[in-house]
């Protein structure tokens, strides 16, 4: 028997329950790992809410993220061995293939041996952020030298994760934040400018930085910060939407995208995980990153395995700066 979080109902996170379960051995194609930390996402939050693009049967595990050591390999599996150190990047199927628990499964192709600098604490925080970020700004936007780009919710995981693809890119990062309680902190990470929601006329302030319009917004609020960000965007621009934060109505800036032929556009990081070729590019620029040290995942804080209700608790605070970490 394993210890697997689960939840039989949806709602906060105290319905999450830690049991023991029995998990099978991995089938043909696939790795089992012996968690040793997990990385905690706003996605695991709405699906036990049940506001998730996946709705799972009831009771379900959850979990996108997990690092650890391979324990065992499915019929088929060459590149992996029982005692490898591994982090697993995001499957498409929550449900079908859950990281909370001391042993998880995934299919093999989701499987990356992390560089050995790479703690498992920072493993488990690195390819949901990293991947989210590149997908956007670089597979999509193609963000370019110089080029300013306007990241909202900054100080989250993809946030900062986005400051710092931004850096390595030579492009210049534009925080936005809700208050400046975090504005030394993103300057510090990388931030070239950091303008706070609560604080400042956001539109005038991104006509200041850019007089010239932005042509690259990353965001995952939605809600009304829609009709500043696109007036202060420069013709053809792209604002890439890969979340829906705020609880109020996103509206829609119809003469905006008339007259700058704007794109506002949905994004998933599957698009990347479920296109080999574009995976493969992006594991690359992630790993190359990593090792030279222009990627360095950012833990906000670590809980224990028995803490999830209260590690849960504090993702949906946004008082965190970076990835929470649970650890076995």
């Amino acid at each position: 028997m394993t210890r697997l979080v689960r939840f039989h109902r949806h709602g906060g996170p105290e319905v999450l329950r830690i049991e023991d379960v029995e998990v099978p051995p991995p089938g043909p194609g696939e790795v089992r790992i012996s968690v040793k930390a997990l990385g905690l996402n706003r996605a695991e939050a709405s699906m036990r809410n049940g506001a998730y693009i996946e709705t799972p049967l009831l009771p379900s595990g959850l979990g996108l993220e997990a690092a650890g050591i391979v324990d065992a390999v499915g019929a088929g599996v060459e590149a992996f061995a029982p005692g490898d150190a591994v982090s697993i990047i995001p499957p498409r199927q929550m449900a079908r293939w859950p990281a909370y628990g001391e042993l998880a499964t995934f299919p093999a192709e989701l499987v990356v041996k992390h560089p050995s600098s790479l703690t498992f604490e920072a493993a488990a925080a690195t390819w949901m952020q990293y991947l989210t970020a590149y997908g956007a700004l670089v597979d999509i936007a193609r963000l370019g030298p110089d080029e300013p780009v306007v990241i909202t919710a900054a100080s989250s995981s993809v946030g900062l994760a986005a400051i710092q693809i931004a850096n390595l890119i030579g492009a210049v990062p534009i925080a936005v934040t809700r208050t400046s309680a975090k504005k030394a902190a993103l300057l510090d990470v990388g931030a070239a400018h950091v303008v706070a929601l609560a604080e400042e006329d956001i539109e005038a302030r991104l006509r200041e930085i850019a007089p010239q319009g932005v042509r690259v917004v990353l965001d995952p609020v939605g809600g009304p910060i829609f009709m500043p960000l696109t007036a202060s965007m420069a013709r053809g621009g792209i604002l890439l939407e890969y979340g829906g934060l705020s609880p109020e109505p996103t509206p829609f800036p119809l003469f905006d995208v008339l007259a700058k032929t704007l794109t506002l556009r949905g994004y998933l990081v599957h698009e990347i995980t479920g296109d080999a070729a574009r995976l493969e590019a992006a594991k690359a620029f992630i790993l190359d990153g990593l090792a030279s040290g222009a990627l360095k995942p950012i833990v906000a804080r670590t809980f224990p395995f028995e803490q999830i209700v209260e590690a849960h608790r504090f993702l949906e605070s946004g008082e965190q700066f970076g990835k929470i970490v649970v650890t076995l």
